[in-house]
């Protein structure tokens, strides 16, 4: 790199700024000119990017998708839309809109989990928030259901709708991860190294937790599955594998 080009690096978290690779070149974007000036460019870019009313209603429509149903409505995301363009693109005033609406009220119980929702919505009712040491079996989970992390081949990222992961394969797998998980500690709090374990972590699915964040809320078949389980084992199967669990 040129001795002129190191005040011009940038690199933060993932994303670098190499001078080195860029084109300092004259550009137009969307109509509008820009100058060769390095990182002010993308800064630019960006600007002219957010202030378009179509960027704002592709993420509004994205966040809601994600958050409330597969078709949100469209007076939700409007209002995320108008918030977005109204604040420039403040992700925090969009998110506020949504969670404050009516609609993601309407929604809770009808929107399917993806895998990576599911994985750790499980084990964060299983294990009441415990740090897991050992995120193989994470990983190995999610590769199961179709979902591994930075897996997806094009830049549009996995889909958040209910047909692109509820299948009868899929619904096996989940049942066999719930298994895992309410049968013990699913091998989580096992050091990677081999050494032996600090900590014993175990389903606590009937605690505190089960009782005020879930059992209000579970249908009345999800409840007589659940007096039918044979066993603890069978009750933490049934509870995590339960269409109720898999929807939010």
């Amino acid at each position: 790199m040129k001795p002129e080009w190191q005040t011009l690096y940038r690199h933060e978290g993932a994303f670098e700024f190499n001078p080195a690779r860029h084109d300092f070149g004259a550009k137009t974007l969307l109509g509008r000119p820009i100058q060769g000036s390095g990182f002010a460019e993308i800064e630019q870019a960006v600007d002219l990017l957010v202030a378009q009313p179509a960027c704002a209603r592709f993420i509004s429509r994205k966040l809601a998708s994600y958050f409330v149903a597969d078709d949100p409505p469209r007076a939700l995301v409007d209002r995320m839309a108008k918030t977005f363009q109204k604040t420039h693109g403040d992700i925090a005033e969009v998110l506020a809109t949504l969670f404050e609406s009516r609609e993601l009220e309407a929604s809770l119980g009808a929107k399917f989990k993806d895998p990576m929702h599911y994985v750790i919505s499980t084990m964060r009712l299983a294990y009441d928030g415990k740090p897991v040491v050992n995120t193989h079996p994470v990983v190995n989970w999610l590769n199961a259901l179709g979902e591994p992390l930075f897996g997806r081949q094009t830049p549009d990222g996995y889909p958040l709708t209910e047909s692109g992961w509820a299948s009868s394969g899929q619904i096996s797998r989940r049942f066999e991860i719930a298994r895992a998980i309410g049968s013990g500690n699913g091998g989580l709090f096992e050091p990677e190294d081999g050494s032996p374990p600090t900590t014993s972590g175990f389903p606590q699915l009937s605690g505190r937790l089960y009782f005020t964040a879930v059992e209000p809320f579970l249908s009345a078949h999800a409840r007589t599955a659940l007096d039918r389980a044979g066993s603890q084992l069978e009750w933490n199967t049934f509870l995590l594998a339960s269409p109720d669990f898999n929807y939010r």
